[in-house]
């Protein structure tokens, strides 16, 4: 079996993955994908709605560890399915988001580790899952908002509209560009984990942070995830 095929399998190898996300959020008080951001549950809607919460509104998230990343390389040749190359940094020109990436597992209690909260804090990818531009769904999560009230590294998913680029950078000098599908919310009690970390026949790609921030209880109880699949 592929290393590629062991981490797409062992995607869903544990009802700790199933609110992975929402566990994240509870966790540290933030968005990323461990958690994302939105207000209603799931819709066919390829477009994400724009009701999110503003980030200021959120609580303070608390930093965990900071795995290097490596320098951003130029955007050029398309990635070679198969290889290992991970990815180094995400660009998504519609919302001027360009981040390193972080390589971020699970921890000892079988939790999604989180990125830090603090500002300027960078966007994650899940080592357990494809690496971008592989067959399967590659996983990157981000902080919704940051530490001194502003905004997270993907605080801007809802913004993104069917069609949006991401651009994902990997070590080897290559460049997996995806278009975006949908925009998905999800509450603690109904994450879709088989849409989210289901195998795909194809390379796709899921973004996801916290959403759905609860005034009264301080805490995110929902998470955005953003679709989308290989371009080139």
């Amino acid at each position: 079996m592929s290393a590629a095929r062991e981490r797409r399998t062992g995607l869903l190898a544990g009802a700790a993955l199933t609110l992975l996300l929402v566990s994240g959020c509870a966790d540290t008080g933030s968005a990323g994908t461990q958690p994302p951001a939105m207000t209603s549950s799931a819709t066919a809607d390829p477009v994400p709605s724009r009701t999110a919460p503003s980030p200021s509104a959120a609580p303070t998230p608390s930093a965990s560890d900071t795995p290097s990343a490596s320098a951003t390389p130029s955007p050029s040749a398309t990635p070679k399915t198969g290889e290992e190359a991970p990815p180094v940094s995400v660009r998504i020109p519609a919302t001027g988001t360009d981040s390193p990436l972080l390589h971020l597992g699970l921890r000892a209690d079988g939790g999604l580790e989180v990125p830090p909260g603090e500002p300027g804090s960078p966007a994650a990818w899940y080592n357990q899952s494809p690496v971008p531009g592989e067959p399967g769904p590659a996983i990157l999560l981000g902080h919704v908002n940051a530490t001194d009230g502003g905004p997270g590294v993907f605080a801007g998913l809802r913004e993104l509209d069917l069609g949006d680029t991401i651009e994902v950078a990997r070590h080897d000098g290559t460049t997996a560009v995806f278009a975006v599908q949908r925009g998905e919310q999800y509450s603690k009690d109904n994450f879709d984990t088989q849409a989210v970390y289901g195998d795909t026949a194809g390379a796709e790609l899921r973004l996801i942070t916290c959403d759905g921030y609860n005034l009264f209880t301080g805490q995110f109880e929902d998470n955005y995830v953003v679709y989308a699949q290989l371009l080139r």
